[in-house]
């Protein structure tokens, strides 16, 4: 049995397609995210073993890794926060209504 998911006759292809465009695109900003977290780990691993290599003296990484960190984690950020499906943008606009004519 085929794990690919067929669509069934007469369904509407052009959803399927950007469906798949969505999920192809955040499949790759997770292996990307990944990708920077590796890079992140590693590099500071190497500059942390530099400083404890070269006498343990004032920490000077925590510059590398607090700016780095920053920018790792509104890359996580912008990847695993959800953004506002349908029923979330609903909720605002009726949260928007309310306060714009209270009853």
């Amino acid at each position: 049995m085929s794990d690919h998911v067929r669509t069934p006759v007469g369904q509407d292809t052009t959803e399927e397609t950007e469906l798949r465009e969505r999920a192809l695109k955040r499949l790759k900003d997770k292996r990307g995210l990944m990708a920077h977290v590796l890079s992140y780990v590693m590099v500071n691993a190497l500059l942390i073993t530099i400083w404890f290599v070269t006498g343990a003296g004032f920490f000077w990484p925590v510059f590398i890794l607090l700016g780095w960190g920053i920018g790792l984690v509104l890359n996580a950020w912008d990847v695993l926060w959800p953004e506002p499906g349908p029923e979330r943008v609903e909720a605002e606009m009726e949260r928007l209504r309310r306060r714009q004519h209270p009853s």
